[in-house]
């Protein structure tokens, strides 16, 4: 629904993953390089934002575009108290895109 508004494609115009320029290096990716997002639930691919926002360890994208399913790859337990899905973290393997 996002997506509807208008305002999302000027800020965020397509999926990425934001990953840390300090793991980008390890793994060899450079801004713009496909990489592959895997979790025990599946895997995608999108291209590669570097940046210092993101915290070594860890990544990020959104969830607003059909075209990369990210919820595939998250886990649909829910917080016992609140009922909430844990959609919006998981664990996740980057690897460079062939």
């Amino acid at each position: 629904m996002t997506q509807r508004t208008g305002a999302l494609e000027v800020f965020y115009p397509a999926e990425h993953l934001e990953m840390n320029c300090i793991d980008a290096a390890r793994l060899g990716i450079a801004e713009g390089d496909k990489v592959k997002v895997i979790s025990r639930r599946g895997e995608v691919e999108l291209a590669a934002k570097i940046t210092e926002i993101v915290m070594p360890g860890m990544v990020f994208t959104s969830f607003q575009y059909p075209d990369v399913p990210i919820n595939k790859l998250t886990n649909a337990a829910r917080d016992p108290i609140s009922k909430i899905p844990e959609y919006k973290v998981c664990a996740v393997k980057v690897e460079k895109a062939s």
